[in-house]
Order: structure tokens, then C-alpha cells, then sequence
């Protein structure tokens, strides 16, 4: 099982660092890791793993109440400026109101993981609220999520940008591999990847039908799961018959200045999140005759999004690695847990500190889909590749 040997490592790192490559971009080792999944968890401080309810819910309340010091500014005094500042202030919202609420976005994906409690009923009762009121399907999510956790790295089995063979790419592949080709890809991914994720899988996993988010009988879920997909279901409805009735009492026009733009703003920064977390060209992917858990959970890359951004999306970019070994850690002990098992990790940490959007131009362009290691192409380790 092993993954081409110390040799093949080492010619392929000589490879990347003869042709100027930055170190970040320089080949995550893929043999098995010379660690254990208990090394790491003892070299990590017991405390790191202890969710408190209290901090917890601190983080919900401190969330909510800019979302909500936002809104006021923005429904109280943005209509009285002139016509001129509108266009200003409107977008110096959007932005504010919707990098916050990706943190509030955050915390329900860590009731999913049951890491903002010891009470399963009260993260599922948080993520499902917060979740629902996002439009994102809480359970769903949850479970498909998981599901990702469980097969990260694996052609196979992953759930979620799932990269592809060359010979699975569309007929126009092609004719987008030119820099206007990509930022219409870009733009078309960052506004309408996540609901075309939810409603119909695109990027995720193949299935044999149609798996569907909202679905309760979709392949995705197993007979113990469905009924919480309709709960899920009813909590979507029930998001889209307040902002109804939102819409009917203040107006479309309002709903979507206020609500509408800052939700956009959420889904792409999520795309963007979850796309640059797992899509880096120094990060290895497995077919199953090579896959196992540890290396999949470490085919991940943390990611720089400034210092401001890291604390407002609760360092869920540059703590992803860990979030991946220990998912039920909360996220407010994930940065002492990051610097205490990075020397363990040694090569089989990536870090980037390259500007996100930066770094999606980059993956854009030369992740277009994964090769064999063209070493070891008898071995069932893949490289992204950009040559069409």
C-alpha cells in the first residue's frame, strides 16, 4: 500500500524544486505518514478538545449582535445619505454584513460536527436554526458533510469537488482554459456553485440518480437519516415563508439589499473556502487502491485569508488541517492545536499564505483535473494537471 516509496518522494520534490515552484506548492509527501492519528491527538493539550456551551454560545450572541448592529446602520440610515454615498455604503455593507455572516455560517457547520457542545440535541438544535435561517439544509448538509470527512481524498468516495480524469472533462473544457474562460467559470461557480451543489450535485460525487439535498430519499442518505432530511426541509420552508412575508411587508428591493446580496456573498465565500481548502497542486489524490483515512485527512491545505478574516470566519481557513484530524474539536482551541502538532506533521503540512483570490486564479488555472504520479503511474496516487 505503500504510495511509490522514499525515492519516488524524493525525485518528485527535486522535480517541483528545480522547476521554481514556492515552497507551499512543493509535493505533500503521499506515503504513509511515519505518525499515527494517537501521536498527534497526544500532542495536542487535553483542554483543545473541551467544548464549552458558555464560550460556545459567546461566539453566537457576539456574531448576531454585529449582524445585527449592521442592519440597523444599514435599514435606519443608508436611504437618508445621498444618492451618490448609497453606492458607496450599500456595498461597504454587503461585504461587512456578509463576511459575518459566514461566520455565523461557521458555527453551524460546528454544531454539524458536534463540536459547539457535549449536548447533541443543543447543536442540532443551534446549526439547524442558524443553518436554516442561511437557507442551507441543516441535516442534509450535515450528513453529506460528514460523509466528506469520512472519504476526504478519495476519487472514489469524496463528496464534494471531486476533481476528475482528463478523459471525464466536458467537450468545452477547452475553450474555457484562457483567462476569460476562467473568470466566467470563476463567477459562475462563486454565484450559483452552492445551491447547484444542493439541488443537483454538481461538483460532488457521482451517483447513480439524482442526489438532491432536499431530497429524503436521495443516494446520499441512509434509511436512518431521511427522516431528519424532511426536518431540514421544514426548516427551509419555514426561512423562505418569513422572508415572504419580509418581502410582502418591506418590499423585494429591500429584502434583497438587506438579506438578498450579504446571502450571496456567504454562499460564494463558502465555495471559496471549501474549494481552496481541498484544491492546492501540492496535494495528492487517491483512488482506493491507495486511499486510507490519515493521508486523506492530510491532503488539505490551510489558508491565509488575512488577519481579519481568520477571527471573523473563526479560523476555520487556517486551522483546516486540524479540523480535519479532530472535527469535534471546537474551533476556538484549533489554532493551539495547529501549532502543536505542526511539528509532528513536519512535511505533511501545508500551509499558503498566497491572497485567496489570488490563489483561486491560481487553482483555477492549472487544477483543471489529476493525473497519475508520473513517477509511479502504477500506483494509485493523482496530481492535478493543467495541459489540455
Amino acid at each position: 500500500m505503500g504510495a511509490g516509496g522514499r525515492m519516488s518522494s524524493q525525485t518528485t520534490a527535486t522535480k517541483f524544486e528545480n522547476s521554481n515552484q514556492q515552497p507551499s506548492q512543493k509535493r505533500v509527501p503521499h506515503e504513509k505518514p511515519p505518525f499515527t492519528l494517537s501521536d498527534l491527538k497526544k500532542a495536542i493539550p487535553p483542554h483543545c478538545f473541551h467544548r464549552s456551551l458558555i464560550r460556545s454560545f459567546s461566539y453566537v450572541v457576539y456574531d448576531l449582535a454585529i449582524a445585527s448592529f449592521f442592519y440597523y446602520l444599514a435599514s435606519t440610515y443608508i436611504h437618508l445619505l445621498p444618492q451618490y454615498l448609497q453606492f458607496v455604503a450599500w456595498p461597504m455593507y454587503w461585504a461587512c454584513q456578509g463576511c459575518v455572516l459566514t461566520g455565523v455560517w461557521v458555527i453551524a457547520h460546528e454544531c454539524g460536527h458536534h463540536a459547539f457542545s457535549d449536548y447533541q440535541w443543543i447543536d442540532d438544535t443551534v446549526g439547524l436554526i442558524l443553518h436554516s435561517a442561511l437557507l442551507v439544509p441543516y441535516f442534509s448538509w450535515k450528513y453529506s458533510h460528514r460523509r466528506h470527512h469520512s472519504n476526504t481524498g478519495s476519487l472514489e468516495r469524496d463528496e464534494v469537488f471531486v476533481p476528475k480524469h482528463k478523459s471525464e472533462l466536458a467537450w468545452f473544457s477547452k475553450y474555457l482554459n484562457n483567462p476569460v474562460g476562467r473568470l466566467l467559470t470563476l463567477i459562475i461557480t462563486l454565484t450559483l456553485g452552492w445551491p447547484l451543489y444542493l439541488c443537483f450535485n454538481v461538483s460532488g460525487r457521482p451517483y447513480d440518480r439524482l442526489a438532491c439535498h432536499f431530497d429524503p430519499q436521495s443516494p446520499i442518505y441512509n434509511d436512518r437519516e431521511r427522516l431528519q432530511i424532511y426536518i431540514s426541509d421544514v426548516g427551509i420552508v419555514s426561512a423562505c415563508f418569513i422572508l415572504y412575508r419580509v418581502a410582502a411587508a418591506k418590499g423585494l428591493v429591500w429584502l434583497a439589499c438587506i438579506y438578498g446580496v450579504p446571502l450571496l456573498i456567504v454562499n460564494g465565500f463558502l465555495v471559496t473556502i471549501t474549494f481552496l481548502q481541498h484544491t492546492h497542486p501540492a496535494l495528492p489524490h487517491y483512488d482506493m487502491s491507495e486511499w486510507d483515512w490519515l493521508r486523506g485527512a492530510l491532503a488539505t491545505v490551510d489558508r491565509d485569508y488575512g488577519w481579519i478574516l481568520n477571527k471573523v470566519f473563526h479560523n476555520i481557513t487556517d486551522t483546516h488541517v486540524a479540523h480535519h484530524l479532530f472535527s469535534t474539536m471546537p474551533h476556538y482551541n484549533a489554532m493551539e492545536a495547529t501549532k502543536a502538532i505542526k511539528p509532528i506533521l513536519g512535511d505533511y503540512y501545508r500551509y499558503d499564505s498566497k491572497p485567496f483570490f489570488s490563489a483561486m486564479w491560481r487553482e483555477a488555472r492549472e487544477c483543471l483535473y489529476v493525473q497519475k504520479d508520473e513517477i509511479n503511474k502504477e500506483k494509485g496516487v493523482y496530481w492535478y494537471n493543467n495541459e489540455l
